[in-house]
Formats: C-alpha cells, sequence, structure tokens
C-alpha cells in the first residue's frame, strides 16, 4: 500500500473496481430474503417479477441521474458534495449525518444480520439468559426494542462488522481487490444456481403463469401492497450510489463512475430477474411466499439438505462482500463532512501509513454493531430504505438545480430522457415515501428520529464555525454552499 503521509486519499480503484463496488453493494442480503416477502404481499407471480422489473428500472433510473452529477464533480464523499453544491450546507449535513446515523450504517447492520443468521447454525454462538434476552426499551412512535433478544446471531454480525471494518482500515486498494473478488463470485454463483435450476430441477414453468389472479396478503388493498413489495425490492437494489462515494478514489473518475452507475445496475437488475424466474420456476408459488430463506428452499428441491448447506455459504459469502462494499464507500461521507468543516474534525485524518478514512471507518463500524441491536432484519431494512429514498429523491430533484446553477461546467454524460426521466422519478419516490408513512408509519418513523438526531451536532458545529471564522482562524462561510 503506497502512503500520502495522511494528506490525501489514493487513486487506487479501476473501472472493474468501481463496477464491482455498485453490484457487490447492491447484491447482498435482500435477493435471499425479501422474495418470499413480496410474494405474500403480491399474491400473484406475474406481479412479482413485474415490481422486480419496475423497481430495477426506477434504480436505473435514479443511477443515470447520479451519473450526470457524479461526471460534473469529482470528489470523494459522493452525494454529500453534490447536496453542497444542489442546497447548501444544512441539506448536505442532514444527508451525510443520515448515511452515518440510518441509511448505510443501519444496511450494513441489516447485511450483517442475514450473514449471521445463515452462519450461526454452523456456529451456535448461545445467547443470553431469558431475563437478560426480554430486556425492553420503548422508543415514542416507534414502539419496543429488545437489544439483546437473540443475541448470539446478533454477537456474529457485530463480530463480522467489526472485522470487515479492519480490513478496510488497512488500505482501500486491499478492500476494493476483496469487493472485486468475491463481488464476481457471487454473481457466478447466483447465475450458476440459476442455471442448475433451470436445468437438473423438476420445477414448471406453469409457476409463472396465474392468469394474474391477484390476491394481495392480509386486508391491504393492491397499491399498498404494491407499494411495500417495491419497498423489499428496492432494498435488494440498494447500494447502488456507493461508488460516488469513493469517486476521489476512482482512476478517471469522471468518465468510470458514471460507467460504473449503468453498468453495475444493470448487471444487478439482470441477476435479480433471472433468480426469481428460477425461484418460481422450482417452487410453487403458495410454497414460495412461505420460504424466507427461498434460495435455500429451492435449491434443497434438487440436492436436499446438502444443497442448503451450499447456498448458506454462498449467502454467507454474498452478505459478507456487500458489507465490504458498503464499509469501503460509506466512511468516506463522514471523511468529507469532516474536511469541509460540517462535522468532527477528526473524522477527516488520513492514516499516515494506510491512507485511509481510519477515524470515519472505526466511528461507522462501532455504530454500525450498534443498530445491530435495534431489531430484526426486516425491522432494520424497513426503515433504512424509507430514509435512503427520502434522499434519493432530493438527488434526482437536484439535477435541474445544478442546471441551472452550474450550466457551463462540462458534463462527460447528460441524463437520458431529461428532463421527463429525472421528474418521473421523484415523483414516483414522492409517492413511495407517503405510502410508507401510512402503511408503515412506525419503521418510517424510526427513520425520522434518526435523521432529526443529527440537529443538534449541526447547530454546535454552526456556532463552532462562526466564533472560529470571528477568530480568523477559519475562512469566511462561502455563500454559494
Amino acid at each position: 500500500m503506497s502512503s500520502t503521509n495522511g494528506k490525501q486519499l489514493v487513486r487506487g480503484l479501476t473501472l472493474l473496481a468501481a463496477i464491482m463496488i455498485v453490484a457487490g453493494s447492491m447484491i447482498g442480503s435482500g435477493i435471499f430474503r425479501k422474495p418470499a416477502t413480496m410474494a405474500g404481499q403480491l399474491g400473484s407471480p406475474e406481479l412479482l417479477i413485474i415490481v422486480w422489473i419496475v423497481a430495477g428500472l426506477i434504480t436505473l433510473i435514479g443511477a443515470l441521474v447520479n451519473a450526470e452529477i457524479a461526471g460534473m464533480i469529482d470528489a470523494t464523499g459522493g452525494q454529500y458534495v453534490y447536496f453542497q453544491k444542489m442546497y447548501g450546507n444544512f441539506t448536505a449535513y442532514i444527508y451525510g449525518w443520515s448515511i452515518l446515523a440510518v441509511i448505510q450504517t443501519g444496511s450494513q447492520a441489516a447485511i450483517a444480520y442475514v450473514f449471521a443468521e445463515y452462519l450461526q447454525p454452523f456456529l451456535q454462538v448461545p445467547g443470553l439468559s431469558d431475563s437478560i434476552a426480554g430486556f425492553k426499551v420503548y422508543m415514542p412512535a416507534v414502539g419496543w426494542i429488545q437489544p439483546f433478544a437473540d443475541f448470539g446471531t446478533k454477537s456474529i454480525a457485530i463480530v463480522c462488522l467489526l472485522f470487515i471494518t479492519g480490513i478496510n482500515y488497512i488500505g482501500v486498494v486491499f478492500g476494493g481487490t476483496v469487493n472485486s473478488i468475491i463481488t464476481i463470485i457471487k454473481i457466478g454463483t447466483i447465475i450458476l444456481l440459476s442455471i442448475l435450476i433451470f436445468m437438473v430441477g423438476s420445477g414448471s414453468s406453469a409457476n409463472l403463469y396465474s392468469g394474474f389472479t391477484v390476491n394481495p396478503g392480509g386486508d391491504m388493498g393492491l397499491i399498498t401492497a404494491i407499494g411495500l413489495a417495491m419497498g423489499g425490492a428496492f432494498w435488494a437494489y440498494d447500494g447502488w450510489n456507493n461508488v460516488t462515494f469513493v469517486a476521489g478514489e476512482v482512476k478517471e473518475p469522471q468518465r468510470n463512475v458514471p460507467k460504473a452507475l449503468f453498468l453495475g445496475t444493470v448487471i444487478v437488475i439482470a441477476v435479480y430477474v433471472i433468480i426469481n424466474l428460477a425461484f418460481l420456476y422450482i417452487l410453487p408459488f403458495e410454497e414460495l411466499k412461505n420460504s424466507p430463506l427461498v434460495a435455500k428452499s429451492a435449491i434443497e428441491k434438487i440436492f436436499g439438505n446438502m444443497g442448503g448447506t451450499i447456498v448458506s455459504i454462498a449467502v454467507i459469502i454474498s452478505a459478507f462482500g456487500a458489507l465490504n462494499s458498503s464499509i469501503l464507500a460509506t466512511a468516506r461521507v463522514q471523511f468529507a463532512m469532516a474536511r469541509s468543516g460540517m462535522f468532527f474534525h477528526s473524522l477527516g485524518k488520513i492514516h499516515p501509513k494506510f491512507a485511509t478514512p481510519h477515524i470515519s471507518l472505526v466511528v461507522q463500524g462501532v455504530w454500525s454493531a450498534v443498530l445491530v441491536l435495534t431489531g430484526s432484519f426486516d425491522t432494520i431494512s424497513d426503515y433504512v430504505i424509507f430514509a435512503a429514498w427520502l434522499f434519493y429523491m432530493l438527488g434526482a430533484a437536484g439535477v435541474f438545480i445544478l442546471r441551472k446553477k452550474m450550466p457551463d461546467t462540462p458534463r462527460p454524460y447528460k441524463v437520458w430522457g431529461y428532463p421527463y426521466t429525472p421528474i418521473l422519478f421523484v415523483a414516483f419516490s414522492l409517492l413511495y415515501l407517503i405510502n410508507s408513512i401510512i402503511s408503515d408509519t412506525q419503521n418510517a418513523m424510526m427513520g425520522v428520529i434518526l435523521i432529526a438526531g443529527g440537529l443538534p451536532i449541526y447547530f454546535y458545529t454552526e456556532y463552532r464555525n462562526k466564533k472560529l471564522r470571528e477568530q480568523g482562524k477559519i475562512p469566511e462561510k462561502d455563500e454559494n454552499n
């Protein structure tokens, strides 16, 4: 690892590494946990595939909008820096804080939880006594939280998070290489799994078609069911923007980051549609929606218990790779905030030997571990995705602002279908958020509470910076931000 004497980060990530960060961040736990939940909500195999495709296309539009901005602005911190240019320091800070407080750290906690769920049968880590495991904490508007319930699984998740944080502590090139290798393995594994199901499995193409008979689960209406299922699909697609966080460490970022956003997202859409068709082929729809570990159920149809073990190992590798992608990328947001004077200065330090934002990595890793204690996979993933899409909406709207504020800035890539595609993305995001507030109020409120928790730090930072400006210790505030 080359050193930069603690002054700057290393541009060591190639186009392939950038594509693998996009794909690796997206392909994690969701594709192995969400199909059954979504099937139960939708009640139709055709609708299930349509939701996966539509959610993928909407995600692709979001990625293409970001690709235009990423081609314009070459900076570590990605969307945090974009929000500074679009809306100013307050919105940028709230976004950066949300990344640390809930969006990415919560995502990491949820993925680590699935990693631990699949590894626990092999390790059999014991839980805590009933008296400790039953301890509850009440959060207004959210409900009861049991931090020590299922602690055997949670402890595995926490150790995993801290271990991968250590990998990325010692270098971005090493972390990026590990990520590329694992992502290629897990994409290959999913494709191989699909081929095996279609070629060896005794499934039926009739499982793919029900005459569009729609029977939403529970008492929910069709629109609510589609909205909730979209949330599950969006969780599986989430993470596509992680590569923008490490733009300052990508070689030729104005060319390679937009390419990575497009190619990585298209790869994942194809992989997800193929594997869901395979799940439906081998599992009758009623069986699929009652199989939370759907990949395990599918392969057990062919190879029995040994097949289930093989799939468990594949999911463990997949989740590990997704965690590495997310942890590698996300710490750069807090780093960028600190470097711009919007957060604690220590998080902007670079390790003198490893040239990584080491303190930012450690803080992120510790908080992700804390979030593991707040709930199950579904609980954590639901409040994460609400918070994430709030800012995806603002980011897409920002492309209109930058076209007016920075009309002469070179744009190596311009979003296809402008202005209609960004308008479509913003409108859909708004409808999705409204549906989430109505149909999943508790998890939406958890996201809001974690976001609002950063306000005291913002006002403290502004007060501190004002005093430092008065003393001439830092430059006057740039009113253009």
